[in-house]
Order: structure tokens, then sequence, then C-alpha cells
């Protein structure tokens, strides 16, 4: 007996024709935040590249030290809230070396770091003829070989190897003339042109340079703007943006073991905090992790203007560093773009709408559904599904499928027409109490 997928009916041979096909459920679901990037000058690394950095790994060998060590404060500071760090390295520097009688080392990366390194050489114990090679890092064994010449040396994570011959044993051969080198304008213009390519939620820029962040901020524009592109862009002191795009963070935070960051540093937390932040959740009033106090301190007075003015500041509270409001940089409001744009809460979820719809439209309906009322009718429940997902965690209110949202022919015969109808969900951060007294 015959059997099959049937299109018609239009089978000639007896059979069973079945056709599977799922249930109407939502073929796009609400999108993963937590990707922030940093651009910094760093001791040891790839340079000029984007290097992805999970919450929880082992950066030793490839940032030159451990999470927990000074150099990569910021780092550590922007993967307390984000799950994934997109770093490049902005300095090439200058690689540390030694030669050691017929043998070069140089180190892998430019940097400082490379002053740690230090090579051994020693006839091996057991076989006379060969050379125990052993590759230290700050006085411990990173690396060790045993061969006949210089030859036979393999690169390893730390140093690569050059010359002919015989090897020569030793006490051991510091490298020297590791420098981190400078950073310059173009090496930030390299940046933004590697990370535009990428999904990202929020990009720091730890810098105080002005002409540096008006660049971030023009780079910030266009994407959002012209080509869809829904991130956010963190800066120190540069409420002169005045645009929801834009985070302008005004002061630092002291650390638990003393450490002072100042507002440029701060921003590598805060584009991670923001990076992290789900669209139901707001950074109002949250305290920056392990920080016990705020640099400078601001009045009542100048806390006001500073919000009014669309900068993101922290305060002091009971023994930690709180932030007093998440907003961004707009505060010239218009009929389009009210009050509400300023809340970073309302920008997650309006980013979020524009991000996870569009990716929908992208995979499951260009070029594969029918512009014709059927076609604009899965649409259509395609949308009403996902904003019921956000409104199901609280991240809009109010919304009504039957009147809030509208789907018609564009245009033209290709195109189609979305009206859609959103409430975000803001934070409570006023309480108004009055308390009558018999």
């Amino acid at each position: 007996m015959a059997g099959g997928i049937w299109s018609t009916q239009n089978k000639v041979r007896p059979g069973v024709y079945i056709n599977f096909k799922s249930t109407g459920q939502a073929l796009g679901a609400l999108g993963d935040r937590g990707i922030v990037s940093l651009p910094l000058t760093l001791p040891w690394g790839p340079s000029k590249q984007i290097v992805t950095i999970e919450a929880g790994n082992d950066v030793s060998v490839t940032l030159g030290y451990p999470i927990t060590d000074a150099a990569l404060l910021l780092v550590r500071e922007a993967l307390k809230r984000a799950k994934t760090l997109l770093l490049y390295r902005l300095n090439v520097g200058t690689k540390a070396a030694v030669t050691a009688g017929n043998l070069t080392a140089t180190a892998k990366y430019g940097g400082t770091r490379g002053n740690a390194l230090s090579v051994q050489i020693a006839v091996n114990v057991d076989t006379p003829s060969l050379f125990d090679v052993r590759t230290l890092l700050s006085g411990a064994v990173v690396d060790s070989q045993t061969v006949a010449n210089i030859t036979a040396l393999k690169a390893n994570d730390w140093i690569v190897w050059s010359g002919t011959g015989a090897l020569a044993a030793n006490a051991g051969a510091p490298l020297v003339g590791g420098a981190d080198g400078t950073t310059t304008a173009q090496d930030y213009l390299d940046y933004l042109a590697a990370v535009e390519v990428l999904e990202v939620n929020t990009i720091g820029l730890p810098s105080s340079d002005s002409a540096t962040k008006a660049v971030f901020v023009s780079f910030a524009k266009r994407l959002r703007d012209d080509e869809g592109k829904k991130l956010q862009v963190v800066l120190e002191n540069y409420p002169a943006a005045d645009f929801e795009g834009v985070i302008s963070v005004k002061n630092g935070v002291v650390l638990a073991d003393g450490t002072t960051l100042s507002a440029a540093q701060a921003v590598a937390w805060v584009a991670g905090a923001t990076a992290g932040a789900a669209p139901n959740q707001s950074l109002t009033y949250q305290a920056y992790d392990d920080a016990v106090d705020v640099t400078p301190k601001y009045t009542n007075s100048q806390t006001i203007a500073a919000l009014q003015a669309g900068e993101f500041l922290f305060t002091g509270s009971r023994g930690a560093a709180v932030v007093e409001q998440d907003i961004n940089t707009l505060h010239s409001f218009t009929p389009d773009k009210g009050r509400a744009f300023s809340k970073n809460r309302v920008i997650r979820v309006l980013d979020a709408i524009a991000v996870d719809l569009k990716l929908v439209f992208e995979r499951y309906y260009l070029g594969k559904v029918g512009n014709d009322d059927d076609g604009r009718a899965l649409l259509k429940n395609e949308f009403v599904k996902y904003i019921e997902t956000l409104q199901g965690i609280g991240a809009i209110q109010n919304f009504d499928s039957q009147t809030d949202i509208a789907i018609s022919q564009g245009a033209d015969s290709a195109s189609v027409y979305v009206e859609l109808n959103i409430q975000p969900t803001d934070a409570i951060e006023k309480i108004y109490t009055k308390v009558q007294v018999k």
C-alpha cells in the first residue's frame, strides 16, 4: 500500500497519505541578553581582535593574569553582571624577548606582562643528550619540553622560539623589553568596525577623551536609527548626548578591598549590568556588586540636577553603592519621545521588541509566506504571542490583541504595514504616602 504526504487530494494509488504539522506555537521567543563589549588597553593578550570571554572562564592564559588580578579590574567588573564579554585589546605593544646562546625566546604577545617570563634550560638527567626547556611566568613553570635541539622546540601559550643549532644550559634567562605601547584614535575606530558586525547589548567606553566619546555617540545613533541594531553605549560624564542609546555615568565607587573606581572605570560595571538586565528588570536602587561607598558624593540638590540632565549616578546607602535611577541621557523630551524613553527598563523592552520581531520575520516569514490575508494573519498571530510573552513576565501591561495590533497590506505588493500599541511597565520608584494621625 502506498503512503507519503500530500498537497492536494490527487493520489492515484490506494494508500494512507499523512501530513504532520506542529500546532500553532510561536516560532520566535524572547531573545537572551547579557552581551557586553569593552575596548581596553591591556598588558597581554591578542591585539586588534574580538576575544569572547564567558563569565566564569579562566582567562589566565588568554589575558596573562587570573581574573582576580588588578590588571583585569575592568574585565572583572563587566562580568559581575554580564554573561559574555566581547573584549577588544586596543594596543599592540612591544614583545619582550631574550637570547640565550643560539636560542631566542620572544613573548607571544606584546605588553609588559611578557617581562614576567623567563626561560630555564637544563641537561636532562635521564638522557644527557637532551635538554629540558622550561618557560616560567613569575617563577612558576607554565610549559616544559624535552628536546635535542632548538629546531625541536614548539611554541607554547607564552613564547615563540627561534634560532638554530645546539641548546646550552642556563640558570634562567628573563625576557625583557616588553611594553604596552600607546592607543590612538584609529584603534578605537578599528574596534567599532570589529564590533559593529556582532550581536551585542551594550558597549562600554572606559575613557575620558571627549573626542572619542563623541565618536561612540555617533556610532550608537547610526546603528540604532539607521540600521536597526538596538545597542546602548555607556560613557562617563557625557550627558550632552541627550539620546536614549547613550548612558552617562557621573561618579565612581569604592570597593570592599579599598579599590577606588573612577566614573570612567565604573562604566565597565554599568555596561555589564545594563547588558545583563532583562526587559522586565530595572537597575534603579540596585547595589553595585562588592561596593561599599561612592566617589564623589553629591548633595540632594546636586543629585536632582544630575538626574534632570540625564546622568546615571551612584548614591551611598547603608554601606553600599546603589544606582540612583536607571536612566539614559535623553532629557530633551518631545511628543514622539516622552519621559518614558529616558528609562532604560523601557528601552530594553522596546529594543527587545525591535530585535526579536525582526529576527522572527527574517527567519520564518521573509520570502516564505504569501503576502495575503492568510499570510498576514499568521504574522499577526506570531507577533501577538510574542507580545503576550512580554506581558506574561511583566515587561508590558494592558495589551489587547484585538485593538492594539493591526497588520495590513503595505504600499507595495511585497510589504506589510504593522501598527502596534504597547505600554511598557516601569519599576516602582516613588511612593507618596499620606498618614492620618488621630
